[in-house]
C-alpha cells in the first residue's frame, strides 16, 4: 500500500509532466506542491484526499452524496480551468491540435482504467448518454424483448422505454425487492424470464436504490449463453470500486465521470466490446470512436481533460485502496445503524454484495424528503432521498474525502431526529 506522502509526490509528479507539456499552469503546480508537501503545522487531508484543501465544501458540510454528484478535487478543477484558459489563447490551434490529441490520451487512460482497449472506449457526457447510444445503435424490431430490473435508475431505463414506444420492443422486468440480497436468486430470476425474443439484459453494476453489488459476471455469462447482449449501467461503480470490464464479461458498460471518478460534470465513458463489431452502431459513432469526429462534433474539451486529471487523482491513491476505504466507512455505518431506532437498513450486510452505497427505510409516518431536509438544516449533512417508487428512505454514499467522524456525526444526528 502506498502511503499518503508517496501518493502526493506521485500526483505532483504527474502534474509536473502535464505542466511541461503545457497542459497545467505553473501556478497550479506551485500551489499543489505547497498544499501537499508542507509539514509541521500543516493541516491533515481528510480521508484519502491528497491535500487538505482539495475539496471546497461549504463550511462544516458533511457530504454523503457522491452517488448523485461527486465533488471535483481542487487540482482537477484547476486543471480543467487551466485547459480552458489555454484553449482561449488560440481556439483553433489548441482545439484541433494539442487539446484534441490530449483528449485521445484521456480516452486511452480511461480505457486502461476500465481494463479494455482504447478502441473499445468512447467518451460521452454521462451514463445515460452511453446507454442511449447503445439502444439507438441496435437494430430492434417489434416483438424483440429487453430484460431489466425494477431497480434501474431512470437514466438507465429511458433508452429502453424509448425503444418500446419507437419500435414496439417489449420490456420484461425482474423485481428485486429492497432487502433481497441473494445473488443466486437474482440470477435465477433473470434466467426464468429470458425468452427466444430477448435481445438484451440491461442491469446496474451497483443498484442505485440499495447499493447492492449485482452479480455482473454471472449475468453476463447468462446473457451470452442465451444469445443476448449484456448492457451494464456502471454509474455507481467506476472510481468508487475497482472495475474491469473484461473480467465482468459484459458487452457494453456505461459510466459517469462526475460521480465516483470526481471529474467535472458532463463527462462519461462507454465501453463497447470489440466483438460487437457494428452490432451497436449509433449516429454519434459513424465517424469513429475518437474524442473528436465528424459525427461526434466538438465536445467539452476542458472537461474531458479534467476527466483525465480525475483519473490520475484516483489512480494515484489506488482504486483498490479507495474501494477498501469506502467499504470500511460503509461497514462502520452499517454496524452503527443497528442502534438507531425506527429505521431499517435494506442494503446488503458486509461482504461480497456490499458497496459504498447504503440505504435505510424510514417508517411511513416519516416523509423521507422532509427528513433529509431536517438532517441537512439541523446537522449540515447532505443525504439522498430514495425515490418513492422504490421505498421511503434515504441513501448514504461515502467516498475518499469522508472520515469516520463524518459517519459518527450522521449516526448521532439520526438518533436525535428519530428519538
Amino acid at each position: 500500500m502506498v502511503d499518503d506522502s508517496q501518493s502526493r509526490r506521485s500526483f505532483l509528479s504527474s502534474l509536473g509532466t502535464l505542466s511541461a507539456a503545457g497542459f497545467v499552469s505553473r501556478d497550479l503546480l506551485a500551489s499543489s506542491a505547497h498544499l501537499t508537501t508542507s509539514s509541521g503545522a500543516a493541516r491533515v487531508a481528510p480521508g484519502l484526499a491528497l491535500g487538505p484543501d482539495d475539496f471546497a465544501f461549504a463550511p462544516g458540510l458533511i457530504y454523503l452524496q457522491t452517488g448523485s454528484l461527486g465533488p471535483t478535487p481542487r487540482p482537477v478543477m484547476e486543471r480543467t480551468i487551466a485547459a480552458w484558459k489555454e484553449l482561449e489563447l488560440n481556439p483553433v490551434l489548441y482545439g484541433y491540435g494539442e487539446h484534441e490529441h490530449a483528449m485521445d490520451d484521456v480516452r486511452a487512460k480511461a480505457a486502461s482504467f476500465l481494463g479494455c482497449k482504447t478502441e473499445e472506449l468512447v467518451l460521452t457526457r454521462s451514463t445515460t448518454e452511453g446507454i442511449n447510444w447503445v439502444a439507438q445503435g441496435l437494430t430492434l424490431n417489434a416483438g424483440d424483448r429487453v430484460l431489466r430490473t425494477d431497480q434501474e435508475h431512470p437514466g438507465g431505463r429511458v433508452a429502453w422505454d424509448y425503444a418500446v414506444r419507437r419500435y414496439g420492443v417489449v420490456l420484461d422486468i425482474v423485481p428485486i425487492p429492497p432487502g433481497q440480497n441473494d445473488a443466486q436468486t437474482i440470477i435465477d430470476a433473470f434466467a426464468s424470464r429470458i425468452t427466444p425474443r430477448t435481445r438484451v439484459l440491461s442491469f446496474s453494476h451497483l443498484l442505485s436504490s440499495t447499493g447492492l453489488r449485482m452479480p455482473v459476471a454471472e449475468l453476463s455469462a447468462l446473457a451470452r449463453s442465451r444469445g443476448c447482449l449484456a448492457v451494464v449501467d456502471g454509474a455507481q461503480a467506476a472510481g468508487g470500486i475497482a472495475v474491469n470490464v473484461k473480467a465482468l464479461g459484459c458487452h457494453a458498460y456505461a459510466t459517469s465521470g462526475h460521480k465516483w471518478l470526481l471529474a467535472p460534470p458532463g463527462t462519461g465513458l462507454l465501453y463497447l466490446s470489440e466483438e460487437l463489431g457494428k452490432t451497436i452502431d449509433p449516429i454519434s459513432l459513424q465517424g469513429g470512436r475518437a474524442a473528436y469526429s465528424e459525427s461526434s462534433g466538438v465536445t467539452n474539451i476542458p472537461s474531458v481533460l479534467g476527466l483525465g486529471a480525475a483519473i490520475d487523482y484516483i489512480s494515484t491513491i489506488g482504486v483498490s485502496r479507495v474501494e477498501s476505504f469506502n467499504l470500511a466507512l460503509r461497514n462502520r455505518l452499517y454496524a452503527a445503524l443497528a442502534s438507531v431506532p425506527k429505521l431499517k437498513v435494506v442494503s446488503a450486510p458486509p461482504g461480497p454484495l456490499a458497496s459504498p452505497l447504503l440505504t435505510y427505510r424510514l417508517p411511513d409516518s416519516i416523509e423521507s424528503a422532509e427528513f433529509r431536509k431536517r438532517i441537512h438544516d439541523r446537522h449540515n449533512i447532505e443525504l439522498k432521498v430514495v425515490p418513492k417508487e422504490w421505498f421511503n428512505g434515504n441513501r448514504v454514499s461515502t467516498h475518499l474525502f469522508n472520515t469516520e467522524q463524518h459517519v459518527d456525526a450522521l449516526v448521532a444526528a439520526l438518533k436525535v431526529e428519530l428519538a
